[in-house]
């Protein structure tokens, strides 16, 4: 029998501490090979999900299987240290008194053919070269940057070869420069190693660029899974709208020719029957143009470098976030005309 194709599943999982935390029953499937990300606020559960494939949780309900195996059901329970999984924590985890190499072996003590001291030695030195790191085999965590020790805390993961790699917040202590270029290299690194990983975090930027797919948590549940494309431009309800990114949610009436709103004529994702709709349209998707007698007057600016944030009052009273290249600057307190661009934009459920 061949492989499963699928590493992780979670099959109605529940994991219950009180009514305002814990996960309520959830389904996912994570693919070999696949950069997973769940994303969420604090306190929605993604740490608690994560917690639960690695087994330093047990479900109060439902079945948790890595690949083709079993590990933990109303009957069955595989400890973490035999779920063939790897962590990556925020904190790095490292021991102090231990060099790289040592800290990167330490995973492979008592696993079976990696167990002596030479074939640790031999896969220490390999995964180290993996996340680029060997010429600092010998030095301890303190020597190192925060860069450097996450990237001695992944080494460490993929040791012993595991089918998953669990990455829970890992880029949150560091500056964003160096978050920016990190992300980047574990992502290099692991699609290297072809090993599937679940990034949890509440970062949406890092959510998007690094994953594969993402899934959007909220009180617990899984709200919306895709690919990062359809969580940003296609949303499920109003709630997902709002977290993920920057967006305006406007009312309006759909019929043949798309969704007729306060800012115009709007061409639709998806076909909705014909009636009053919400949909959601990111600051990107509506153009600016000057006009003395226009419809909305800037309030605001935010200069990002590449592009620019404007907020507007509308002459029907409401706000509007329009966002530019910023080779096209507007002034704070011009009169302009607001009207939507080409790209189609989403219709919501409340």
């Amino acid at each position: 029998m061949g492989r499963s194709a699928v590493a992780i599943e979670l099959d109605e999982v529940c994991r219950r501490y009180d009514e305002a935390h814990g996960v309520r029953p959830t389904s996912l499937e994570v693919r070999r090979g696949e950069l997973f990300a769940v994303l969420g606020p604090s306190g929605c559960g993604k740490t608690t999900l994560l917690r639960l494939i690695a087994g330093f949780e047990r479900p109060d309900e439902g079945r948790v299987l890595v690949g083709d195996h079993l590990v933990a059901d109303g009957r069955t329970w595989v400890g973490p240290e035999r779920r063939r999984i790897g962590m990556v924590f925020q904190d790095y985890a490292l021991f102090p008194h231990l060099t790289v190499a040592a800290n990167v072996a330490f995973g492979l003590r008592g696993r079976g053919g990696r167990a002596g001291r030479a074939g640790r030695a031999g896969r220490a030195r390999a995964v180290l070269e993996l996340v680029g790191l060997q010429h600092k085999a010998a030095r301890h965590p303190h020597e190192l940057s925060g860069g450097e020790r996450q990237r001695v805390a992944l080494a460490r993961a993929l040791a012993p070869e595991p089918d998953v790699v669990l990455l829970d917040e890992p880029f949150c202590s560091l500056d964003a420069t160096l978050r920016h270029e990190l992300r980047r290299e574990v992502e290099l690194v692991l699609r290297e190693a072809g090993t599937a990983a679940v990034l949890v975090t509440h970062d949406q930027e890092e959510a998007l660029s690094l994953a594969d797919r993402v899934a959007v948590m909220r009180s617990g549940r899984i709200v919306q899974t895709g690919s990062p494309e359809e969580i940003y431009r296609r949303p499920a309800d109003r709630w997902t709208a709002q977290f993920v990114g920057e967006v305006n949610l406007l009312r309006g009436v759909a019929g043949s020719r798309g969704v007729d709103t306060a800012l115009g004529l709007f061409d639709l994702s998806s076909s909705v029957a014909a009636g009053v709709v919400n949909v959601a349209v990111r600051p990107e998707q509506l153009e600016l143009r000057l006009d003395e007698g226009g419809n909305a007057t800037i309030d605001d600016r935010e200069f990002r470098g590449h592009d620019v944030l404007y907020r507007l009052a509308h002459e029907t009273g409401g706000r509007v976030l329009v966002q530019r290249p910023s080779v096209e600057l507007y002034e704070v307190g011009l009169r302009v005309f607001v009207q939507p661009g080409q790209s189609p934009v989403a219709p919501l459920r409340d």
